[in-house]
């Protein structure tokens, strides 16, 4: 079944049918002032922390998922009917009630038709501001007058701290306060106590917000959520609403709300605009009316509401693909990176699912991650995220699991508890520093000085050293790193003796890479050491991890081996066999026999599934995934995150035919008419899926905040493509369905401009023929940089080299 389609020339998702199979949702702002929307305007407000600035209340995993939310009421004064402009929370019959929502690049925009009023709603945080805007149009579509009342309305915390905002009620029940004044409310919590806004971490202070209305006089307000919604009510019918007048109640504790009605008459074809204005700040000392007044103005709705779609359209600009396959399409020039920028911005602080709370900063292995998949896109923002999140690692080589730019002082912070580091953290720099360098060219970010985050400093490159010796110094009986809290796989509790074969694959990748920077840089002795090391670990691997036709899983600290092929349960594990060959380790037979497994045993038409059989008696003290049903999650479930690494395995070995087939099989727009099946926005990636172990097979869970985002927006473009920044210049070198004939490709590279046209006459997978750059053949893929002008044409044909 299909809910909506993608209209690539807007960038934006539009969903036709309002009753998704679960609540959509896209993001506003950024992190200085950010939220949620659903596609019936449910979700919640937030000021740079979702777990520490929550402005606009969400009660997690409640009934519906997504209420309370941004909600305009409309009432018919002369028959008493009302609605809502969204089709959540009245819910009107769909027979008679039409809906549409426009997911964009930063807003949504929801339009309903109900007894012929039309309403346009626009919701967005306009550019660089602390302020969320929602702009309704009304328009009279019957042929008689129409006298209505419509009603705003936000429930806002108590605290701003999320999990004391919905458990301690015994006192957040008494720090609140609104007030109203001409058209504009002001609250606050714990408003007699100073500001400290230097210290946002700092919860015994007065904290501030307001919320405006315009377009319309305002008659009457409400400031109690009870007052307004009645105790005995819902969002679906509040009191106020149906009996047509607000109460201008007060809030002096309790649970404060911002609700405004404004009385309109239309004549047949009139309309007008009422916009709310909800922002950051006290109400009369932070230029709030004179913010709030502009909205009144609609050409000043749609002008901001333009330049954030250029903001946004811009950094989506640099890359852009037509190939034979539009799902394909939708996601690499659209969706995957949009998706990649939300990760990046929020990693995995807040969404429908997510809460904020214990994941409220940047993770450290997901944010270095997100770099991945960015760099190609904002690569400056991505050289400081690296920078800050160097600052996390300690001078032990480890890291804090978590980087709360708010509280966050490199070089004073306590060192992270010997038992909560995680083996596989610091090496996902050996992933994001080439990637950004080869995109920038940027040689003097690794000469940069950055402190530990406890104490001492280094340059990148030392950071770089620092987290190798990290795995070396804590090795097991068999000459691996040992596992630690987690190895990329938090369900893998291998501790201090047992040994991680991915992390060992980590490593590999880590110490040719440092061999090579060291290389460049004329640094011989350093470049010697990791070389020396790197032929230690490869006999290593070699005679403890290969088993026949598949790496092993692990080593546990008892002896056990799991994801062998005399395992009864996790005898193969998907992540050690597409690592094995990402790091260089394979020799070709082992390349091929180990890939040709996870064929056989791990691929299926949803995704690749990450080990098999799933586990249902191993030892939970080390696989906690035993806690899981059978076929989810890290217990034999399609794990997405894994899923563009099983690709990027595949396009190593030049079968573009498989690599393509496995993307698609975990690709969400190739799922837009089965939205059914996956019930998640098909628009989105997201964190697992039921794999065929599960009675649920197909089903998706938790969009939007994944770390697949960022790579499956890198391996689309950098290794199916294959348009692959390098140190050196640009290689081409696409792995491609041998049905192609081709494909076109425009891209920004160190400040030129390419456009590249790939043709494929003799359906080859893969494989450079041809090279022409601006009319002259080159020899090879690589294209060198200073070979390159300000705009430059490119045309590469595939097939065996003649």
């Amino acid at each position: 079944m299909q809910y909506g389609f993608f209209d690539d020339a807007a960038r934006e998702y539009v969903i036709e049918r309002p009753d998704t199979p679960r609540p959509w949702t896209n993001y506003l702002g950024d992190r200085h002032y950010g939220g949620i929307i659903t596609n019936n305007a449910g979700g919640y407000s937030f000021h740079q922390s979702s777990a520490e600035g929550r402005l606009l209340r969400m009660r997690f995993n409640s009934v519906p998922l997504d209420q309370p939310g941004r909600y305009f009421y409309l009432r018919d004064r002369d028959n008493n009917d009302y609605w809502s402009a969204s089709w959540q929370p009245v819910s009107k019959p769909l027979d008679q009630y039409k809906s549409t929502c426009r997911f964009g690049t930063g807003y949504a925009i929801i339009t309903s038709v109900y007894d012929e009023i039309e309403t346009e709603t626009s919701f967005f945080v306009p550019v660089g501001k602390t302020h969320e805007v929602w702009s309704m149009r009304v328009t009279n579509r019957s042929n008689r007058t129409r006298r209505l009342s419509t009603f705003s309305f936000a429930e806002f915390t108590n605290e701003w701290n999320m999990k004391n905002d919905l458990m301690n009620l015994q006192y957040t029940q008494y720090i609140s306060e609104a007030t109203y004044q001409d058209g504009l409310i002001g609250v606050s919590m714990c408003g007699r106590l100073p500001q400290d806004k230097d210290n946002f971490a700092n919860r015994d202070q007065s904290r501030w917000w307001w919320m405006a209305q315009v377009g319309a006089p305002v008659v009457g307000h409400d400031l109690d959520r009870e007052a307004f919604v009645g105790v005995y009510n819902g969002f679906h019918n509040p009191q106020v609403v149906d009996a047509g007048k607000c109460s201008n109640s007060i809030c002096y504790g309790d649970n404060p709300c911002g609700a405004m009605q404004s009385d309109i008459d239309l004549k047949p074809g009139e309309s007008t605009q009422i916009a709310v204005v909800i922002g950051v700040g006290k109400a009369q000392e932070e230029g709030a009316t004179a913010a709030a007044a502009g909205y009144g103005n609609p050409q000043h709705v749609a002008d901001e509401l333009d330049k954030l779609r250029k903001d946004w359209h811009t950094k989506l600009d640099r890359t852009h693909a037509q190939t034979p396959d539009d799902d394909f399409n939708h996601m690499v020039n659209v969706w995957n990176p949009y998706n990649t920028l939300m990760t990046f911005s929020w990693s995995r602080s807040c969404s429908l699912v997510y809460t904020g709370d214990d994941r409220d900063g940047f993770g450290f292995r997901d944010t270095v991650q997100d770099t991945v998949g960015a760099s190609a896109i904002i690569p400056d923002d991505c050289g400081e995220r690296l920078a800050l999140m160097f600052t996390g690692q300690e001078s032990t080589g480890g890291a804090r699991p978590e980087v709360r730019p708010w509280e966050h002082q490199p070089g004073k912070m306590p060192l992270t508890e010997k038992q909560k580091y995680r083996s596989d953290d610091c090496l996902w720099f050996f992933n994001a520093v080439p990637t950004y360098l080869a995109e920038t060219g940027d040689m003097a970010f690794l000469d940069r000085v950055l402190p530990y985050s406890d104490t001492g400093e280094a340059t990148v490159m030392g950071h770089l050293r620092r987290a190798i010796e990290f795995n070396l110094e804590r090795q097991g009986s068999h000459g691996l790193p040992c596992g630690l809290s987690a190895d990329w796989n938090d369900c893998l509790k291998l501790g201090y003796n047992g040994e991680s074969v991915f992390v060992a694959f980590q490593l590999r990748l880590g110490l040719a890479t440092y061999a090579d920077l060291a290389t460049r840089l004329g640094q011989t002795d350093q470049a010697d050491w990791a070389t020396a090391e790197l032929a230690t670990l490869d006999a290593t691997i070699q005679r403890e991890c290969w088993d026949g036709d598949r790496f092993i899983w692990a080593f546990g600290e008892d002896g056990t081996v799991y994801g062998s092929q005399q395992s009864e349960e996790g005898k193969i594990y998907l992540n050690t066999q597409v690592w094995a060959v990402i790091s260089g380790a394979t020799t070709p037979e082992q390349t091929q026999q180990c890939l040709d497994s996870v064929q056989r045993e791990l691929a299926t038409e949803h995704g690749v599934m990450i080990c098999s059989p799933p586990f249902e008696k191993a030892s939970v003290k080390v696989m906690r995934a035993v806690l899981m049903q059978p076929g989810v999650k890290e217990n034999g479930g399609i794990f997405s995150h894994t899923q563009s690494w099983a690709v990027l395995a595949e396009t190593l070995r030049g079968h573009g035919d498989a690599a393509f087939q496995m993307y698609r099989s975990f690709m969400p727009s190739a799922y837009n008419d089965r939205a059914d099946l996956r019930e998640i926005e098909p628009y989105v990636h997201c964190q697992s899926t039921h794999s065929r172990f599960s009675p649920k097979f197909g089903v998706s869970r938790v969009p939007w905040l994944s770390g697949t985002a960022a790579w499956a927006n890198y391996v689309a473009t950098h290794h199916i493509l294959g348009i692959r920044p390098e140190l050196d210049g640009l290689r081409i070198d696409p792995c491609i369905p041998a049905e192609w004939p081709g494909f076109s490709f425009r891209r920004i590279f160190r400040g030129k401009i390419l456009d590249i046209t790939v043709e494929n006459p003799q359906g080859a997978q893969s494989g450079v023929q041809e090279l022409k750059l601006n009319g002259q053949p080159l020899t090879g893929s690589l294209i060198p940089v200073d070979a390159l002008k300000e705009t430059n044409q490119i045309v590469v044909q595939l097939g065996k080299p003649q």
